[in-house]
């Protein structure tokens, strides 16, 4: 339930159009509910202001549909992460509307809400082409969370002058996701150079001596330039969730 479904229904009781006992069997399920191998969290969307995601790695396909009915019966946006194309196809039976990002590896059933034509954009710069999985789970995460997102991508340090060619880009975001494998330095570049608030997001991205995003997990951790924060290795949606957060954080401002 949303903060503006449960003020609706509120104001139906106190019309009284709907009695307290109707009332009553609406709220029943909060705030989770419980599908025996998993505990819907209902009451997510109005706590925290956008429902339980669903990560779908390590579920089978009808937990995943299962889940999605639930969070979706309630009038909620649904976003399943890690969905790969078998999911997606069992998501799109059960929701026809169902939208894919094929790259991102999501899938979104309903209507994201949408920014405000002056708010200031989420940026995700992501450093090589190959970092473009995790800048997509980004990019697509914000969106969904109703932001407005910029695309800076293959602008990594091995050509700077790539990256400084988008520097209006970078200075009017209200929050900047940067993607990075191999060393990870992006991050500090960036950081370096804007008064936004900074997510740094290592990848896996690299050679042996990187041991699968340690390296530039480290890099970012160690970052020199004030006002990054750093998330775990390969995680996209974490990190335009944070962003989306400061976003909105902005707007109502």
């Amino acid at each position: 339930m949303t903060e503006r479904q449960l003020a609706r229904l509120l104001r139906e009781v106190r019309a009284g159009n709907l009695s307290v006992a109707e009332a009553l069997g609406r709220l029943r399920s909060l705030p989770f509910e419980d599908l025996g191998f998993a505990k819907v969290d209902t009451h997510r969307a109005l706590r925290t202001g956008f429902p339980e995601v669903i990560y779908c790695e390590g579920k089978q396909t009808d937990q995943v549909v299962q889940i999605a009915r639930t969070i979706a019966a309630r009038g909620q946006i649904v976003l399943a992460t890690r969905c790969g194309p078998d999911t997606y196809a069992a998501l799109s039976e059960a929701f026809p509307k169902a939208v894919y990002h094929e790259v991102a590896r999501i899938s979104v059933v309903g209507k994201p809400p949408r920014a405000g034509a002056r708010a200031r954009p989420v940026t995700v710069v992501s450093a090589g082409t190959a970092d473009a999985a995790v800048a997509e789970e980004a990019a697509v995460t914000a969106e969904t969370m109703g932001c407005r997102v910029e695309r800076v991508y293959d602008v990594g340090v091995a050509g700077l002058h790539r990256l400084l060619g988008h520097r209006p880009r970078l200075d009017r975001a209200s929050a900047i996701v940067v993607v990075a494998g191999m060393e990870g330095a992006l991050a500090s570049v960036v950081g370096g150079l804007v008064s936004a608030p900074v997510i740094a997001v290592p990848t896996s991205v690299g050679y042996g001596a990187s041991f699968h995003g340690l390296a530039p997990l480290l890099t970012m951790l160690n970052c020199c330039a004030a006002g990054v924060v750093v998330v775990n290795i390969d995680n996209g949606f974490g990190a335009g969730y944070f962003a989306a957060i400061l976003s909105r954080r902005e707007r109502r401002r």
